[in-house]
């Protein structure tokens, strides 16, 4: 029994997991988040802010085609750092602070990202049109062209 003892190792002698994966200090990024797996993009979703529950901003981007990530989705190592929420509606669900991590594919992200850069392409040129049609009366108005040039001078030219 006494050679049993003497075999074993103490804590002290061995290299703790911490040491070894020490990392430099940094301050908090509240807003970061996990890699996302390949072909997905990771977002935060307001669940609620200054202790009011938000369900409708919830919904609405369910809706949109983000799903919620739950901490066993993510990596072993990395569910310590990102907390999921231990009861509720969205239990089970990566959190911080009121946000939810969610995810979506990044073919959809790119598709959603294109219609709302063409509404709003759309909306500028509604507004260039409505606003010239009404100045260009009275010449107040001169629209916007990227390849005109100006030059200013002070004094006698």
């Amino acid at each position: 029994m006494a050679d049993a003892k003497n075999t074993r190792s103490s804590r002290e002698n061995g290299t703790h997991d911490k040491q070894s994966r020490r990392q430099p200090w940094r301050p908090v990024r509240k807003l970061e988040a996990p890699p996302a797996p390949p072909g997905f993009i990771y977002r935060w979703i307001r669940e609620s802010m200054l202790g009011e529950m938000d369900a409708a901003n919830v919904s609405r981007r369910l809706r949109e085609g983000w799903e919620l990530v739950k901490s066993t989705d993510l990596p072993a190592e990395l569910r310590s750092l990102f907390p999921a929420l231990e009861n509720g509606r969205h239990q089970g669900v990566v959190h911080n602070e009121g946000l939810l991590l969610a995810k979506m594919p990044q073919e959809t992200v790119d598709e959603r990202n294109d219609h709302y850069a063409q509404k709003n392409a759309e909306a500028i040129e509604a507004l260039d049109n409505n606003v010239f049609n009404e100045a260009a009366r009275d010449g107040r108005y001169v629209r916007f062209d990227p390849n005109r040039s100006s030059s200013v001078t002070f004094g006698k030219q």
